[in-house]
């Protein structure tokens, strides 16, 4: 569904598979410039034998795999869309932000994400020493052997660090047990309130949506009210369409979209090997990305081969 506006047709996004002949579209995914396992050029060609014809990347807090896949993109023939996740904080929570399309000269949101990621390598040392001194073999050179050069640290880090040493097999078993936001050893880092994350995306000109916004393994942490205040604040559109997300967690967020008149997209949220996500799983009309390049200053246009 899109943001109403005069002549803008409304659409629903799908599964990828539904309509072979339409173009996939996959806004949300990630790679080794913050916590995905592909590199951006990696990225892209992998979407491209995906069958992907428009790929977003939205690497947490960076926009350090921006260049690198833009190269790829033009000779692979892929349709790129740039664009960040931004980690905010709300009470316990850790919400996500995606912002499409920002411009990487704006010094207020370039300096935000600068400081969310220094604060969160040194909150990843002091969860290693937590994770140490109970008994889990992990130390943190081994986290940091783990992180690609440039690339923004975080939990996942920490769990391919015990795949590496054989503790685990993948990274999900490290989040069950000891990487949830509920773990004793998990450490607090600074994030930007998610209604100012919204707000520093549309003054750089990007256009932000809500990443995964009811998503089951959270619990219940995003509420209606916040996403008000989010909108009011400049959100743009709320990702419904995703593998958190159930049919009752689809409904709920496209009646919300409906009711404030708000985007709605689907994406993969791709890590690579460090996730189960497959490219392309879930996918955004062409209208609704039309609306998004639209709403955006034109600063970083969309990159099309």
């Amino acid at each position: 569904m899109l943001r109403i506006q005069p002549g803008v047709v409304v659409a629903t996004p799908r599964l990828a598979s539904v309509s072979p002949a339409a173009p996939v579209i996959d806004l949300h995914t990630h790679s080794t410039a913050s916590d995905g396992t592909d590199t951006p050029s990696e990225l892209v060609a992998a979407a491209q034998q995906a069958g992907i014809d428009v790929l977003a990347i939205t690497d947490h807090d960076t926009v350090a795999g921006w260049a690198e896949a833009e190269q790829a993109a033009r000779h692979l023939g892929v349709t790129l869309v740039r664009g960040i996740e931004v980690s905010t904080a709300y009470g316990h929570a850790s919400i996500h932000v995606l912002g499409y399309l920002p411009d990487p000269a704006d010094e207020t949101l370039m300096g935000e994400l600068a400081r969310a990621r220094d604060s969160r390598a040194t909150r990843l040392e002091r969860m290693v020493d937590l994770m140490a001194a109970d008994g889990i073999p992990i130390t943190y050179p081994e986290v940091l052997r783990q992180v690609a050069p440039g690339a923004t640290p975080g939990r996942p880090h920490i769990a391919d660090a015990l795949i590496a040493n054989g503790t685990i097999r993948h990274r999900d078993e490290a989040f069950r047990e000891w990487l949830t936001n509920e773990s004793p050893y998990y450490v607090t880092h600074y994030s930007p309130d998610p209604v100012r994350a919204c707000e520093l995306v549309r003054r750089a000109g990007g256009v932000p949506v809500l990443a995964h916004p009811f998503t089951r393994t959270r619990g219940a942490t995003v509420t209606d009210a916040l996403i008000e205040q989010m909108y009011a604040a400049g959100l743009a559109g709320l990702e419904a369409f995703h593998r958190d997300h159930g049919p009752a967690e689809v409904a709920r967020a496209e009646a919300l979209a409906r009711r404030l008149g708000l985007l709605v997209t689907g994406a993969s949220d791709y890590h690579g090997v460090g996730k189960h996500n497959v490219l392309g799983e879930h996918s955004t009309e062409p209208e609704v990305l039309a609306a998004i390049e639209a709403q955006s200053s034109g600063v970083t246009p969309v990159v099309r081969p």
